[in-house]
């Protein structure tokens, strides 16, 4: 049975999560890095539904970042694996879940048909309500570069003088624009720092580390 929430709790709109930590969980029990990344992909799920009855608006979950290519090749050929079959299961139930998909990053690393299910999710969920922002091949300073340099190429082409540039100009040439800010990050491995996860967007982010 579900917990009642208090009515005098602040709900926050955008909650973003670094979901690492699950290689060193499974190898802790002496099993595959990549059964960490599998009970990962359930946590999720299990997370997706409760930020949902709690009235979340946005979920912004790290699920991939650009120094991850670096790890083993079984280990990240497991992960698009699993990604894979987790965006397959999501459009079949799509109608069910009403979640809209938003994907962070730069996918043109993914192969052709991960690319494709990322689009087809982001197409046929884009009406919906809650909406969860999955980050894959996603790095915040490679964000940042790549807002800059879009920005400087409508300069190029005349559309704004450099002069013209704000913070809040800035925030639209991001992955995140018109997303809210998260007001809560959290980080559930122990470890202590933002592993290049939503720098710009987290700037008066309130965080939460736990062991």
């Amino acid at each position: 049975m579900a917990k009642k929430l208090n009515p005098d709790w602040k709900i926050p709109e955008h909650v973003a999560i670094i979901m690492d930590g699950n290689g060193r969980w499974a190898k802790k029990r002496l099993m595959p890095r990549n059964y960490g990344h599998i009970q990962g992909a359930k946590t999720v799920e299990e997370i997706c539904e409760v930020a949902y009855n709690m009235g979340i608006q946005y979920l912004t979950v790290y699920a991939f970042s650009t120094e991850n290519w670096k790890r083993a090749e079984d280990e990240v050929a497991g992960i698009m694996r699993l990604l894979r079959r987790y965006l397959e299961e999501a459009l079949q139930d799509m109608e069910k879940n009403r979640v809209c998909f938003r994907f962070f990053g730069d996918l043109s690393k993914l192969s052709p048909d991960l690319q494709k299910l990322c689009r087809d999710a982001e197409r046929r969920s884009e009406d919906y309500d809650v909406q969860v922002n999955f980050c894959l091949n996603y790095g915040g300073r490679d964000e940042i570069v790549r807002a800059a340099r879009a920005f400087a190429m409508d300069v190029a082409e005349g559309k704004y003088k450099s002069e013209d540039l704000t913070e809040e100009l800035l925030s639209k040439y991001l992955y995140s624009a018109d997303v809210p800010d998260p007001e809560l990050i959290i980080r559930p491995s122990g470890e202590m720092r933002t592993s290049n996860f939503l720098l710009w967007q987290s700037a008066y982010s309130e965080y939460v580390f736990m062991n």
